[in-house]
């Protein structure tokens, strides 16, 4: 990584005054002084600022309950964040895996991992996600098994993948999906003739939302969790 990014990384400072204290000769690595904020280090470099040695912290992992009306961003001056949520030292290390809309709630994942992350991103994985959604109006059969075929959306030539759908009630169905296609599920609702009032999410691949947590509550992800993500071998 970049020297300044590491640094910011591993101390208290922000990428901006990482540059500055490395042009002000307050930073060498590998005990030689630089003063190029893009040398490349790596996590066996020895990076130091005045005296003090830096270290980097361990990854991230963690899930949260997003509440309504908070955005999946990094920042947004106009509107709350999920980040937001966090603490500043913890929200300045992470990302997040997988967003939502702003007015989708339930299970967010948020990670300082970079390559963890695309496991769960990446369409090559086909990582599985539930969500528990509440219609306008019954879920016909006909429309269920459109769904479980998989539809043509509105603007697209190719249909999506087939679709598990459980009815739990008249108007609550949980639907799996294995696409992350521009607001998917409303709009594979829309294509079968129902409209989505309320969208939750469940689960992503095995990690299923802890259900102790209120919304905008988090908390780190256990280790079989965050190995369940990781691709075998």
């Amino acid at each position: 990584m970049r020297l300044d990014q590491h640094i910011a990384s591993s101390s208290e400072l922000s990428r901006k005054d990482a540059r500055r204290a490395v042009m002000g000769g307050r930073v060498s690595v590998n005990g030689t002084r630089c003063k190029s904020a893009r040398a490349q280090v790596s996590e066996h470099d020895q990076v130091m600022l005045d005296d003090r040695l830096l270290t980097l912290p361990g990854d991230l992992y963690l899930m949260m309950n997003k509440p309504a009306g908070v955005i999946s961003a990094t920042r947004d001056s106009n509107q709350p964040t999920a980040l937001d949520l966090l603490p500043a030292d913890m929200a300045r290390h992470v990302h997040i895996a997988g967003r939502l809309d702003k007015d989708t709630t339930g299970l967010l994942l948020l990670t300082s991992d970079g390559q963890w992350s695309h496991q769960i991103t990446s369409p090559r994985r086909d990582c599985p996600k539930t969500y528990q959604i509440r219609l306008a109006e019954p879920l016909s059969e006909d429309a269920r098994l459109r769904l479980a075929q998989g539809v043509l959306l509105n603007g697209e030539d190719k249909p999506t993948q087939p679709a598990r759908v459980v009815v739990s009630s008249e108007t609550t169905i949980e639907m799996t999906i294995r696409e992350g296609r521009y607001h998917q599920v409303k709009r594979m609702l829309a294509a079968v003739g129902n409209h989505v009032e309320a969208l939750h999410r469940l689960s992503i691949g095995s990690i299923v939302l802890d259900d102790t947590l209120t919304p905008g509550q988090y908390r780190a992800l256990t280790a079989e969790e965050v190995d369940s993500v990781r691709e075998p071998g």
